[in-house]
């Protein structure tokens, strides 16, 4: 299977983007239309409409198709019958696996030609929504054979058939306000990010008391998910003023609200400044970008099943050193958390330790040696990791490229826990 990140030209263009020339002269600042809240989808009457009642006018032939999966479905009910309310006959898919594999995606789509919505409802976490989007594009366009090899210069003349609303039941991804799916080649044990501004949802629906109880682990990951997608795009050098205004509030609010919301899964405010921070953080991220943590990340976590916000997450502290030789954007961040040191090294240094010490409050470890991955698979699976971590597409959206021979370097010093000294 080709895949569209590895063509010489694209690994070109993504660099050259980012330059500041070429932002100042054409920028762009995309967002789906947000309702967010405890009537959000529009359940109660007598109040402003909410998300179902707005959809419910730009869908002339009502014909709703929910992609969810087997834990987030118990919410399907509930979410059907809103849009019930409005007119629209509905089915629901559960089917979507964790890390979709591209087969999943066939058959998504599948049954989503079988009813011909006239919209895609994607609810579930980011997996169910990457299904939902990467579904879609075979539903709109069934000429397309090949996922791995679209890209963002694919016109796919998506909304022909469907719009996309997305009801995250997690908060973290914030695939709900993203142009981005990501899929699995699993026969390469692969994760292929599929990246097309056409992906992004008409619509996100934030209601809260979907992601009230979620388990600790889960919001563990979830959170770090959030944290590293604000932190790391404030430092991407295709970041502006607006992702940053975003990144730094996604970023403050995870610190805030992300250990009340991991010690007590029933806080509705933590759960809802959460779930806010991870659509702050989807914006910010998909407007400007992430780096290495992600590049990184992406690669650990396919090859050793590691969640993927635990794998990210894990990863902040070291990107961010192995960052700091070339840039000290760090100190927006580090100003935006209260760290005033009389000199920048001490403010870093401040900045890591309060990474670490969050990190550590939801129960992951900072290293990768702590995550449980055996010392002879780790090597056995180096040159396959470098390889991933170096051709991912967020790696060409580091502020600091890395060869592979740093990029070993960087996962032989996060498997023990030592800082980058490079």
């Amino acid at each position: 299977m080709s895949y569209w990140f590895t063509d010489p030209l694209i690994k070109g263009l993504i660099p050259l983007a980012t330059a500041s020339a070429v932002k100042g002269a054409a920028s762009t600042f995309m967002v789906p239309r947000i309702f967010m809240g405890a009537n959000a989808l529009g359940e109660a009457t007598g109040v402003l409409p909410g998300g179902a009642d707005v959809i419910a006018r730009v869908c002339a032939r009502k014909r709703g198709f929910i992609v969810t999966d087997e834990i987030a479905v118990r919410f399907a009910p509930r979410i059907a019958a809103a849009f019930q309310k409005r007119g629209f006959t509905t089915e629901v898919w559960d089917k979507a696996q964790p890390e979709p594999p591209i087969d999943t995606v066939k058959q998504c789509a599948e049954a989503m030609t079988k009813f011909e919505p006239d919209l895609i409802i994607a609810l579930g976490g980011g997996s169910v929504m990457d299904t939902a989007k990467a579904a879609w594009i075979l539903y709109e366009r069934p000429d397309i054979t090949d996922l791995a090899g679209v890209s963002f210069l694919v016109e796919l003349g998506l909304r022909k058939k469907a719009l996309l609303a997305a009801i995250p039941t997690t908060s973290g991804t914030g695939s709900e306000c993203t142009a981005i799916s990501v899929v699995s080649d699993t026969a390469a044990r692969r994760k292929v990010p599929i990246v097309n501004g056409e992906l992004l949802p008409d619509f996100a629906i934030l209601v809260p008391s979907l992601v009230m109880g979620m388990p600790p682990k889960l919001t563990a990951g979830t959170g770090l998910d959030v944290l590293a997608h604000a932190m790391d795009c404030v430092m991407s050098p295709a970041s502006n003023d607006f992702t940053d205004a975003f990144g730094i509030k996604a970023t403050q609010l995870a610190f805030q609200y992300l250990p009340k919301a991991y010690h007590n899964g029933t806080d509705p405010e933590a759960r809802l400044r959460m779930h806010i921070a991870a659509s702050m953080a989807g914006i910010a991220f998909f407007n400007g970008g992430v780096g290495l943590t992600h590049a990184l990340g992406h690669s650990l976590g396919k090859a050793f099943a590691v969640h993927h916000g635990v794998a990210v997450g894990v990863f902040i502290p070291y990107s961010f050193q192995f960052y700091r030789p070339l840039t000290d954007k760090y100190l927006v961040l580090a100003d935006a958390l209260g760290i005033r040191e009389k000199t920048d090294e001490k403010n870093f240094a401040g900045l890591i330790e309060k990474v670490r010490t969050l990190i550590k409050e939801v129960g992951v470890s900072t290293d990768l040696k702590g995550l449980g991955i055996p010392k002879d698979e780790f090597e056995k699976n180096m040159d396959k990791l470098v390889q991933y971590a170096v051709e991912d597409p967020s790696h060409f959206q580091s502020p600091r490229p890395m060869t592979p021979q740093q990029c070993e370097a960087i996962f032989r010093y996060a498997y023990e826990g030592k800082d980058i000294d490079f």
